[in-house]
């Protein structure tokens, strides 16, 4: 197998064993199809568009690592993964796996860079480095509506669950504190990576 197709491969099993392993009795059957089918959907996507666009290593080491992370969470409901050790840790007052998924979905912003640049859909490394975080705020402000009303019309606990505020009334605005914070590294990382190379025409 060439070198430069072993990341993405070992990304992808992980993922597999681990889906596998969050379907044995989830916390919730509603919430681990809700939260499974988004990370089903990027996975698909990206194993459709391998062969006609490869994103750097980097990029898909961080698009799997929220994968992973989002498995986790189908399994426990985010709001009760075993995340003690850091809740002690911080003396922090509630779980706060939610916002570590949040920042890592922020820093998925180094795929719509390297998307921007290499499609030349911009001219600038910068440039691509700067509509990532726009993209990245947009996505964030669209998932905070998509989860108030997925709350709203479901009604229960699968709802409460997947809204994930654990009885904070800012949750909405601090998940998007992560997702800008997760992007602009994101952004930075993508910058630093190819700041040498000239724009492309």
């Amino acid at each position: 197998m060439p070198m430069n197709h072993r990341i993405p491969l070992l990304l992808l099993l992980i993922f597999i064993g681990l889906s596998c392993w969050s379907a044995i009795n989830p916390h919730d059957t509603q919430v681990w199809w809700t939260e499974m089918t988004v990370a089903l959907l990027l996975v698909g996507a990206l194993i459709l568009s391998y062969r006609r666009f490869r994103f750097s290593d980097t990029a898909y080491i961080i698009l799997g690592l929220w994968c992973f992370i989002q498995v986790i969470g189908a399994h426990y409901t985010f709001e009760l993964v075993p995340f003690d050790f850091v809740t002690n840790l911080f003396e922090f007052e509630r779980n706060h796996y939610d916002r570590l998924a949040h920042f890592v979905v922020g820093m998925g912003g180094i795929a719509i860079a390297e998307l921007l640049w290499r499609c030349r859909l911009v001219n600038g490394v910068r440039t691509a480095a700067v509509f990532s975080v726009i993209f990245i705020l947009a996505i964030a402000g669209f998932w905070e509506l998509v989860e108030w009303i997925y709350a709203e019309i479901d009604g229960g606990d699968a709802g409460q669950a997947f809204l994930g505020s654990q009885g904070d009334e800012w949750d909405a605005h601090k998940d998007m504190v992560q997702d800008t914070l997760g992007g602009i590294l994101a952004a930075l990382i993508f910058y630093w990576q190819n700041r040498g190379q000239k724009a492309m025409h």
